[in-house]
């Protein structure tokens, strides 16, 4: 999966077509992503005293996730979406050794992410 956690996205298809939010949580191994705004949904919950005597529940509004394919990656120059690229970059080590990282990278731009 190409997004993360804290990412800014656009929906790119359904009913929240054109939306722009930051994903709150990623579930890889479903490839969902829950986005802050979008593919809102009402669940309807049972109301409940807490111990202090308040009452909670009802019609709540909720985030429901999305799948990954119907979003893309907001470019963070022109805030338009992009595709995601990778680069390979080499780091070096304290003991003087060097180490292979994968860097993110926008294919409209160039840039990193």
């Amino acid at each position: 999966m190409n997004i993360k956690k804290g990412d800014l996205v656009q929906v790119i298809s359904g009913r929240d077509k054109g939306l722009q939010g930051k994903v709150i949580a990623a579930f890889p191994e479903t490839d969902k992503l829950l986005v802050e705004g979008v593919n809102r949904v009402t669940r309807h919950t049972k109301v409940e005293q807490t111990q202090f005597g308040s009452k909670q529940g009802g019609i709540i509004t909720t985030e429901s996730p999305i799948h990954v394919s119907n979003v893309m990656l907001v470019d963070p120059e022109t805030k338009k979406p992009t595709r995601v690229g990778f680069r390979k970059e080499s780091v070096e080590l304290p003991n003087g050794g060097t180490k292979e990282r994968s860097v993110r990278i926008s294919k409209r731009t160039g840039k990193d992410i």
